[in-house]
């Protein structure tokens, strides 16, 4: 399973952000992270966030329980130029000099292999339908627990109140 994360309009340098990259290919998500961690360049930040980024991506899409971040590695990163903002920075005599400001797209992606999900708890063996019945209310509830049920939407207990009510109705007439 695979997941893409894209960075786009990284005001960086694709040049100073494929050195980082190319320390970070063909390796493990786990291994990766802790690369750019302790990399002194400020491309470490925006493409571990990145990494990171990817990584929750196919987690949602596959699931924990059939996919570990463990597992994960990372396939490929590309590092491809974005559009360049022109600039002029004056000097001195009235002159002018010309630069560009260059981005970067970048793309990150993340695969690994599911495993077998891993059964939890009870309904490990399959999932078990209990017998069904239905309460005054329409609320379908387990045959077992009519009582708690009757209690539970409150039918017992507006039954009480009206008792209840009615006979301190007949005492105050009296």
């Amino acid at each position: 399973m695979q997941g893409i994360a894209k960075l786009k309009y990284l005001m960086m340098s694709p040049r100073k952000i494929r050195r980082v990259a190319s320390l970070i290919k063909d390796k493990s998500v786990e291994e990766a992270l802790a690369i750019l961690k302790f990399t002194n360049k400020a491309a470490a930040e925006p493409l571990a966030k990145t990494i990171q980024s990817a990584t929750a991506n196919v987690l949602a899409i596959e699931g924990t329980s059939r996919l570990k971040a463990e597992d994960l590695s990372i396939a490929r990163v590309n590092v491809d130029e974005g559009p360049r903002a022109k600039r002029i920075e004056f000097r001195a005599m009235g002159r002018a000099n010309r630069y560009k400001h260059r981005f970067a797209h970048l793309t990150v992606v993340v695969e690994g292999v599911p495993g077998e999900e891993a059964p939890t708890g009870k309904r490990a063996g399959g999932r078990k339908t209990a017998k069904v019945a239905r309460v005054d209310s329409g609320t379908a509830v387990k045959k077992s627990s009519k009582k708690s049920a009757a209690k539970k939407t409150g039918l017992a207990a507006k039954a009480k109140r009206k008792a209840a009510g009615k006979k301190t109705a007949k005492k105050e007439k009296e």
